[in-house]
């Protein structure tokens, strides 16, 4: 099968198993020989074993290893750590620089764990049961190991129509298929997000969900592979890794019987837990490709401010740069005066402001172009395969080089420039970074034996398409390894296995550095490709903080490898103003949010490329809102599509901020419970309803954070939405009313008109709400509270708050509160370090059945005055108008 064959099939979600050295059926992979299991010794959470060949090579995709090392350990209760390795043979691991390991329990006894590694030892397999069900997990079965240099294979069973989440970055449903699906992890610049490729973040982590319980298995491997699901009359259904380096070293997690979300905080302990952001961050974020100047940037500001739209962060993208070059700003179009004075207007109305920086730097020896001199005189680039030159693509700018962030001088070199270009005093003081292209991207394509032609040819860097603006236009006047891995007798370039690569030709090299390019390390991109991104992010993250010690900072990133929810957030990359890429879009930041560990994460609301309607960017400013980052983005060559342009996308914008903004206190406690044990963000409805099978595939909705659920409407024209409602009390965010499905069920929500999306509050939640009104998120921390309590089917409800200064690491002071609800009382409990310096205007009970006899607020009768009950919609509102300061108690009879 030729190879452009097999990327089509990958991508209609066929299997793609290319022909070679023989194998014309993958079933027949099933038939090596596999390994024996001999010298197995078990030391206290710790089993050992050698692996030998167990009869003649399969040789598919290169030579069998004939001898491995098996290492097995019970690191935790609830984690074993299964490594297989090549002992006579340095092979590549993932650093621990990039990603940093969990320390084993020592003490760990295997007898108490609640899963268990079993093995047979000829032919060896293993599998991982549940130790309280002795349910099967995770099987090799009849499924060989192979492991050759280039090719790595490992199979388990699955159950039928098994419930599958995660393998991304991708763009398929959130339950993903398990019929002849391939999933494939190598880092693209994948412009226009296709569904069923391989896209720009790699994250080899799934987690299962069964009524039995939930549980996860995370392969730490940073090369290219393609993940299979599939199910056969033969072989039931499987899944299966083809990786083409590397080793074996897997996580398994018990996760839970009765808690989905558990497995994700076992998660956490292997990977991180997701990084505080600051407070603003979780406002309105505006940005477009193709802001002709300074005077664009401005009018945008003003504009949202005259149309009533909180905006609380402006950005640019590359517009801004002179020729393309990071680090710089066009003289004619951005000078630099003009832009100190947007960000000074900002900064003056408690807004805040963001550029992007790529990592390609402008390949321009003896022209004075400072970034490329100082960092060619500290030698960080990344090499060309003779590991003297540095390696050259063709990015915006031109010819350009790489940081090579393996290198222990580059962190110095980015700090550096950050401060230089940044600089409060003399730069653009900057509150967050964005960083793209990181895959990294190159426009060069394979084989790239001339990048100054390739460049030419593409007109790089592209010129000025406008005149430039009057430099003294006036504005805000109007309201408009560590290890040497030896690859020498590899082929790194065209390995033996093909992944489904659908960049370009498909070759591994193709749009993108070259798979020999070398690090400072002596590693290749082969082996860490993957990690670009994710090792750029970390250090954009500490050049931020050498900006502004002790503050949190703000990364938003395109590439992402596991762990890099620990220092940044994400977007969902160069969608489409369509409306399957809107729907999309729910399973992405699912996928990011509630599996991968990055809840800082959203996706170009109203569409990166191709012209938006008016429908489909109201339907999706009020989808957005729901993201946790929000950001309004969109590209050159499309329609300007700020929210202020159509009043109907207007007044949308308006009514879900008006949401967002009164949920951001809950929104941000749940970050902070979220980088305190790593309890999810965002939650899919099986999250919360793990034994309701209607649940398992259901991506069209999802909880903004626990107790939120958002029911969208996605369909052009529609102005109803079929919203499945689980055997709980739900009650409508706007007028609190009740609705309850006994059993649970699916609702017909008629009447949602282009300015509104369906909300409910879950029963059993205390939600601390903002008044309405704010225009920032500075003006948002001085409106008072309200507290609606929301009472389950049992009549019980709880909720907490978090409170501190909002931006810095390590606050002085917090608050956490803690509510709890049952026999008509509410009790407030709680720390109260930092101070609120609000009210509590009034508390709000919703589900009220009779007309209170008497209310009482710490024991005291509240006047009737204070009072109001609405028995068509069960709410009792008590006024409070008390200081936020201390804890307190309301009931009523």
């Amino acid at each position: 099968m030729h190879l452009r064959t097999a990327l089509k099939f990958a991508v209609l979600g066929q299997f793609a198993f290319l022909v070679r050295a023989g194998v014309s059926d993958p079933a027949q992979l099933d038939a090596c020989p596999g390994y024996k299991a001999k010298n197995v010794f078990t030391l206290g959470p710790k089993l050992t074993a050698d692996l030998v060949l167990a009869g003649k090579a399969c040789n598919v995709y290169g030579t069998d290893i004939e001898h491995l090392k098996l290492e097995v350990t019970y690191e935790s209760s609830s984690r074993i750590h299964v490594k297989i390795t090549d002992p006579s043979d340095a092979r590549y691991e993932v650093p621990e620089s990039v990603l940093p390991r969990p320390q084993a329990n020592l003490f760990t006894s295997p007898h108490f764990a609640a899963i268990q590694f079993n093995y047979t030892t000829s032919p060896f397999s293993f599998s991982i049961f549940r130790a309280s069900t002795h349910e099967v997990l995770f099987s090799t079965g009849a499924h060989p190991i192979i492991f050759e240099p280039q090719y790595l294979r490992v199979k388990t069973d699955l159950p039928a129509n098994a419930n599958i989440y995660g393998l991304g970055e991708h763009t398929d449903t959130f339950r993903l298929p398990t019929h002849n699906y391939t999933r494939t992890l190598w880092s693209r610049d994948a412009y226009g997000v296709p569904q069923g490729t391989n896209l720009y973040g790699n994250h080899p982590i799934y987690f299962e969900h069964r009524t039995t319980g939930t549980h996860g298995v995370f392969l730490v491997n940073s090369n290219g592979m393609d993940i299979k699901i599939n199910d056969t009359e033969s072989t039931g259904t499987t899944l299966e890794y083809n990786v083409i380096g590397g080793i074996l070293d897997f996580y398994f997690l018990a996760g839970s019987e009765t808690d989905p979300t558990e497995v994700a905080r076992q998660y956490a302990d292997v990977v991180g837990t997701p990084a505080e952001v600051p407070y603003w961050s979780f406002g309105l974020h505006q940005c477009r490709f193709g802001y002709q100047n300074f005077v664009d940037v401005a009018n945008v500001i003003t504009n949202y401010s005259a149309a009533s739209i909180p905006l609380e962060t402006m950005w640019t993208d590359i517009d801004y740069m002179y020729k393309r070059r990071i680090f710089t700003v066009d003289p004619d179009y951005f000078p630099l005066n003009r832009m100190r004075e947007i960000v000074d207007y900002l900064h003056s109305h408690n807004q805040h402001f963001v550029l992007m920086t790529d990592p390609a730097v402008a390949y321009l020896p003896g022209e004075g172009y400072g970034p490329f001199d100082r960092g060619t005189a500290a030698d960080v680039w990344l090499k060309a395969a003779n590991n003297s030159s540095p390696f050259l693509g063709a990015v915006w700018p031109g010819v350009t080089v790489f940081p090579d962030w393996f290198n222990p001088k580059t962190q110095d070199y980015w700090n550096n420039e950050f401060e230089m270009f940044y600089s409060p005093d003399t730069g653009l003081d900057i509150d967050g970074a964005w960083i793209d292209m990181n895959e990294p991207s190159s426009f060069c394509n394979y084989p790239c034996t001339d990048p100054f032609e390739q460049a030419r040819e593409q007109d790089l860097p592209p010129a000025r398409t406008s005149s430039p603006p009057d430099p003294n236009t006036p504005i805000f006047e109007t309201t408009t390894l560590q290890k040497r891995v030896d690859h020498s007798h590899d082929d790194v370039q065209n390995p033996p296995y093909h992944i489904a690569n659908f960049a370009g030709s498909g070759a591994l090299s193709d749009k993108t550095a070259y798979t020999d390019a070398i690090h400072a390390n002596g590693l290749i991109e082969y082996d860490t490709h993957n990690l670009y991104g994710t090792m750029m992010s970390t250090a954009t993250h500490n050049a931020m903080l050498a900006r502004r010690p002790g503050q949190r900072t703000l990364v938003i990133t395109r590439s992402t490898f596991a762990g890099a929810g620990t220092r940044v957030g994400k977007w969902l990359g160069d969608n489409f103003s369509q409306w399957d890429h809107l729907r999309q879009s729910l399973s992405g930041i699912l996928g990011m949010a509630s599996v991968f560990h990055i809840p800082m994460v959203g996706a170009d609301i109203c569409g990166y490329a191709e012209n938006t309607t008016e429908t489909l960017c109201a339907r999706w400013a009020s989808v957005g809102a729901f993201y946790p980052f929000m950001r309004n983005h969109n590209a050159d060559t499309s329609i300007s599509q700020e929210f202020y342009r159509w009043p109907t996308v207007a007044e949308a914008a308006r009514n879900a901020l008006d949401i967002r903004y009164r949920l951001i206190d809950y929104i941000y406690t749940a970050f902070h419970q979220a980088h305190t044990d790593g309890t999810p963000v965002l939650n899919p409805l099986w999250y919360k309803f793990p034994k309701d099978a209607n649940t398992f595939g259901i991506d069209t909705q999802f909880f903004f954070g626990d107790s939120i659920l958002v029911s969208p409407v996605l369909e052009e024209n529609a102005t109803s939405v079929s919203a499945y409602y689980p055997d709980e009390a739900f009650y409508d965010f706007q007028d609190l009313s009740r609705t309850y499905v006994k059993g649970g069920g699916v609702v017909e929500l008629t009447d949602v008109n282009l300015t509104s999306i369906p909300v409910a509050i879950k029963g059993g939640a205390v939600l601390p709400l903002r008044e309405k009104g704010a225009m920032t998120t500075t003006q948002l921390r001085e409106t008072d509270f309200e507290i609606v309590v929301a009472p389950a089917l049992d009549g019980t409800a709880s909720g907490s708050l978090y409170l501190d200064d909002g931006i810095s690491i390590t606050p002085k002071t917090k608050t956490t509160v803690s509510f709890t609800y049952s026999h008509q009382k509410l009790t407030v409990k709680g720390t109260f370090g930092h101070p609120t310096g609000v009210d509590v205007a009034r508390v709000r009970f919703l589900g009220v059945q009779n007309a209170p006899r008497s209310v009482k607020l710490n024991g005291q009768a509240v006047s009737k005055s204070a009072m109001s009950f609405d028995l068509t919609k069960g709410v009792l509102d008590v006024s409070l108008k008390i200081p936020f300061s201390r804890g307190f108690s309301v009931e009523y009879q």
